[in-house]
């Protein structure tokens, strides 16, 4: 692979115009066809094989038009202190609100609070349901705004108005998010390399290439049901692994040039030597991505395929484009460890010069690990442990508008409704009974009203709703604690044993449904998927270091180290958002059970950015133990060519990630927590500490492979072995090269 990669950079340093023309060429057709595609909607969410979702399915096909899943919305009224929400101005108030409600052509129903007995007992609160035709994420713009407008009317008159249900949920805005982690990328891009132009290169290509991906997933929004919310993780990972795999390649070309080599040659092995390593870097982030196919969840699929097929961009664009745009720069992007004048690059001259250049910091660094592993080792399994011990406590569940920011209406609405109808009012169970084979629908619809009656945690019991054969009915259920209680979901489970034994007497089937109790079956769905999905990943990532290595204890290695970094980073999790620990100095308003998707996404996510820090690091350890060092020196050399780029990329993630902890989302907030969190423990504990010492302690047994393994392998050639010539025994270059002027 390496030989191929190196012809391949020295072919797009050579023909650069033409290079930079096809990907100049891909972003306009990209671009082109995401002006002119129509508008994304969101994709449909559904959640096959769940119980809630069999009874959304059946309400569809037995109650017609009922649009079970349609977004709701609840306006919430609370008269002023003294005054009741019956007093004659106040209902002609409310009653003007749902005339407004109901003229939009998206709504499906209002109910009329004074008719539906939507008021509280002591009169002061009272609500009006809104049921649209379509979801959430799918509402025009113009009718969230007439909701709004309607409430605010309402307020105009006294009342105290806020909005609650999902018909005001919208796409996460996070573009200002990403200009921070740019700016801050910038900065330490510019740190790093010692000149603008060397920075500047990792930034654009990263740019074109989330560029590209961004168009063309919204390009084919409309033909492959891709939500606007597809696009946010295919930004979020494109634009790191972006940066991360430019990064490696500009490094590892200014490195070639301080050996003297020309820039042509210099680009080439650059290529065939950190271009191995981006390749099997990238095929580990497809891997980690693809997987999450294995929860089958439709959203969470065609999010995964979309940000893999921006990875695959990343890799394509870091092995041609850079290459390329290296031969535009010429001169401008100095060898390693040059700086231009304006960073510095004088005062490093004389140094040089004087002989007080002393190793950098990542040669001082290796060589402390390597003189003291146990002591290193020790400290960071340990350190890690102590910060997955909260892990044991986790709680999983996806959040209401009870874990909204006060700030919000959704969550003033939510506290309304708890204080005037009871806590368990916002997450109401639908019931429904399919009695096609019941001999006696009605009796089997009253057996199960009476029986969930009977059940510990039930408010208030409605009566049933039959369709228009009379062979299905709803029953709505009030829970008395909050939707995201354990209490709730252990109801939801009683009402499902209750149907259980029903069926058998009378041959009903009774099924839970409502967003309560999609929520607890998509947290299950996705717990259940966790350890499959975990073997799955870990175990083909696993099988690829085996071949990139040749080793069986190194990948080995890279697999229980991230096992315990991610575990750790899911206690800081866990310690912030369910314990309430640095809650103020974090803005996190309510602690609460850990969003179900969080370690799922932190699995996929972590780990392709943990294995390029892997990969780029222990590569370099093994072409020099290939090429003659011993097993604690490779080491040595690995961290003095590798740390400072897997430092930059490390800093670069965390504060691309940090910068969504200053969201009003609480979900984003954990989300981007978590990752910035996940990233700091595994670069700079795992790989730059446990790693290091690890392999130390194990010396040459590190790179060990059974001879029967090693036949059977292929041969990937990732450290660049093959690259090395008849005029270069030893790996070096030859001197009349280091003597040859450097040409652009």
């Amino acid at each position: 692979m390496a030989t191929f990669l190196y012809r391949l950079g020295r072919l797009a340093f050579r023909r650069r115009h033409v290079v930079a023309l096809i990907w100049v060429a891909l972003l306009t057709l990209a671009g082109v066809g995401a002006a002119s595609a129509p508008a994304a909607g969101s994709t449909s969410f559904s959640v096959p094989g769940t119980e809630a979702q069999k009874a959304f399915d059946l309400l569809e096909q037995r109650f017609p038009g009922m649009s079970a899943d349609g977004a709701t919305a609840r306006v919430v009224f609370k008269a002023p202190t003294g005054e009741k929400m019956t007093d004659a101005d106040h209902k002609k108030s409310v009653r003007k609100t749902v005339d407004e409600l109901a003229d939009g052509s998206e709504v499906a129903s209002v109910a009329d609070p004074y008719q539906a007995n939507a008021v509280s007992k002591d009169g002061t609160i009272a609500y009006a349901s809104v049921k649209y035709k379509v979801s959430g994420m799918e509402l025009e713009d113009a009718t969230r705004d007439a909701l709004e407008e309607a409430a605010q009317d309402a307020r105009d008159t006294g009342l105290t108005v806020e909005v609650g249900g999902d018909a005001l949920q919208t796409t996460p805005e996070t573009g200002a998010t990403e200009v921070i982690g740019i700016a801050v990328a910038a900065v330490v891009l510019v740190i790093t390399f010692g000149s603008l132009i060397a920075a500047g290169l990792p930034l654009l290509t990263a740019l074109i290439g989330v560029g590209i991906g961004v168009s063309a997933i919204t390009a084919l929004a409309g033909a492959l049901d891709l939500g606007s919310t597809t696009s946010t993780l295919a930004t979020m990972i494109g634009l790191a692994v972006g940066i991360d795999y430019a990064l490696f390649i500009v490094s590892r070309y200014r490195a070639e040039l301080a050996e003297g080599r020309e820039r042509e040659e210099a680009a080439g092995r650059a290529v065939g030597t950190a271009g191995s390593a981006v390749v099997f870097a990238g095929l580990t982030v497809v891997i980690a991505l693809v997987g999450l196919a294995v929860v089958n969840i439709p959203m969470l699929t065609k999010m995964g395929v979309a940000a893999a097929g921006t990875v695959a961009i990343a890799v394509l664009i870091a092995l041609t484009m850079i290459p390329a745009l290296l031969g535009y720069a010429g001169r401008k992007v100095r060898p390693a460890g040059e700086k231009s004048r304006f960073l510095g690059g004088a005062r490093a001259a004389r140094k040089a010069s004087s002989g007080r250049a002393r190793p950098n910091l990542g040669t001082r660094w290796a060589s402390f690990v390597v003189r003291r592993p146990v002591a290193v080792l020790l400290l960071g399994v340990l350190g890690l442990g102590a910060a997955a011990v909260p892990a044991g406590s986790l709680e999983l569940g996806l959040g209401d508008d009870g874990s909204q920011p006060t700030s919000t209406t959704q969550r003033r609405a939510y506290d309304l409704l708890s204080e005037g109808f009871g806590p368990g009012f916002n997450g109401p169970l639908t019931v429904v009974v399919d009695a096609q084979a019941s001999d006696a629908p009605k009796d089997a619809v009253t057996q199960v009203g009476d029986d969930i009656k009977g059940l510990k945690d039930v408010g208030t019991v409605t009566p049933a709703t039959y369709n228009k054969s009379g062979d299905t009915a709803t029953i709505t259920v009030i829970p008395d604690s909050k939707p995201s209680s354990v209490t709730t979901e252990d109801l939801v489970h009683g009402i499902r044993d209750t149907g259980t034994d029903i069926k058998a007497d009378t041959g009903a089937d009774v099924l839970v449904t409502g967003t309560t109790a999609m929520n607890i079956d998509t947290s299950q769905k996705l717990n259940d998927a966790l350890i499959p999905y975990l073997v799955l990943v870990v175990g083909l990532a696993f099988l690829l270091l085996i071949v990139v290595f040749r080793s069986i204890l190194v990948p080995l290695k890279a697999a229980l180290g991230f096992l315990l970094s991610v575990t750790a980073a899911l206690g800081a999790v866990v310690a912030v958002f369910q314990w309430g620990w640095l809650a103020g100095l974090m803005g996190v308003e309510e602690t609460g059970p850990v969003m179900s998707m969080m370690p799922i996404f932190m699995i996929g996510v972590v780990f392709g950015l943990a294995m390029d820090y892997e990969v780029f690091l222990v590569t370099r350890m093994r072409e020099a133990y290939v090429h003659g060092e011993k097993p604690s020196q490779a080491v040595v050399t690995g961290f003095r060519y590798g740390a400072r780029v897997v430092t930059a990329a490390a800093v670069i993630m965390m504060a691309v990630f940090a910068g969504f902890i200053g969201s009003g989302e609480s979900m984003i907030k954990m989300i981007g927590f978590g990752l910035a969190i996940a990233v700091f423990f595994d670069a700079f504990v795992v790989r730059m500490a446990i790693v290091p010492a690890v392999l130390a302690l194990l010396g040459k047994k590190a790179w060990w492979l059974p001879k029967w393994l090693d036949r059977v392998l292929p041969n990937v050639d990732v450290e660049g072995e093959g690259l090395r010539t008849a005029s270069e025994p030893d790996g070096s270059p030859d001197p009349d090269e280091k003597r040859e002027l450097v040409k652009v």
